[in-house]
């Protein structure tokens, strides 16, 4: 008979080896990386890791739905409680410390070619728009919000600036998956890209 396995150990052993899967795919990439570069770097069984995934597809899914849920989660923890709507966009954007900057996740690019690969296979296109709904959501009911307070303009429609948010940083993730930094020039397009928002906005 085997060992009981507590629900907590179960939980620790998936969130470890979705921590190596991200380092995996960091470094190869989607397409190259496998199930196998996976399993080493977690230092698991093959058994180990199809327990909890599949295969890779269903792995990467998780990934992406790990960072997306935290960020709703912290929006509707911190929705109504913000003493600034701006701020918390600029948070969204930016992370903790608000300000543009020349880094982006490092997974931008295997983000990019999980989506453009599967682009002809309608689970994963239906799959794409999910979360494109999903990470529009995530930016509409914050300038919503800042609307609704007043500290926002209402010129545009909160999710037409969601979009156009969204739209900005697909863009410069596709662009670091290519081009250098020196070409993309991150901080400086964001620097331009937050002036925009604020005219749009009209934050003073």
């Amino acid at each position: 008979m085997s060992p009981k396995v507590s629900k907590e150990h179960m939980e620790q052993r998936r969130a470890n080896i979705l921590e190596a899967a991200k380092r995996v795919f960091i470094e190869n990439g989607y397409e190259r990386a496998t199930m196998k570069h996976v399993m080493d770097e977690a230092n698991v069984s093959r058994g180990g890791l199809y327990q909890y995934f599949s295969n890779k597809e269903q792995l990467y899914e998780a990934i992406l739905e790990e960072g997306l849920s935290r960020a709703v989660e912290d929006n509707e923890s911190l929705m109504g409680k913000v003493d600034s709507h701006w701020d918390l966009l600029l948070k969204r954007l930016f992370g903790e410390k608000m300000e543009p900057n020349d880094r982006m996740d490092p997974l931008a690019p295997s983000n990019l070619e999980f989506f453009i690969t599967g682009r002809n296979d309608e689970r994963r296109r239906a799959y794409g728009e999910e979360r494109y709904q999903i990470g529009v959501r995530v930016y509409e009911d914050v300038i919503k919000a800042g609307q609704e307070s007043g500290e926002f303009s209402r010129k545009y429609k909160s999710s037409t600036l969601a979009r156009t948010i969204v739209s900005f940083v697909d863009g410069l993730a596709l662009d670091y998956a290519i081009l250098s930094k020196e070409q993309i020039q991150l901080k400086e397009q964001s620097i331009l890209f937050v002036e925009y928002l604020k005219m749009a906005l009209e934050v003073k």
